[in-house]
């Protein structure tokens, strides 16, 4: 089973972005305890270049459902917005 999802943004603070981690909402998870069960599920973001990265959910960010995934290499700006896939 396949799960989809959009990227969100970088995990920001006060003072400084962590570019190494993204922030992204999967269709179809809206609470905390589903999001929780994510956590270890591999993610691919294929850009319109065929670029693949490939990254790993590392938590939970919040009560609604919006988890951590870490890429490898970092994802770009441009992929703010734009579509993942999660396999679970």
């Amino acid at each position: 089973m396949e799960l989809s999802g959009v990227i969100l943004g970088y995990r920001r603070g006060s003072n400084t972005q962590y570019t190494s981690e993204v922030l992204a909402l999967v269709r179809g998870v809206g609470s905390y305890k589903e999001a929780c069960r994510l956590v270890g599920k591999k993610a691919i973001y294929v850009d319109e270049h065929g670029n693949t990265y490939h990254g790993k959910v590392v938590g939970v960010h919040g009560r609604k459902g919006v988890v951590r995934i870490v890429f490898k290499p970092n994802l770009p700006g441009q992929a703010i917005g734009k579509e993942f896939r999660l396999k679970a």
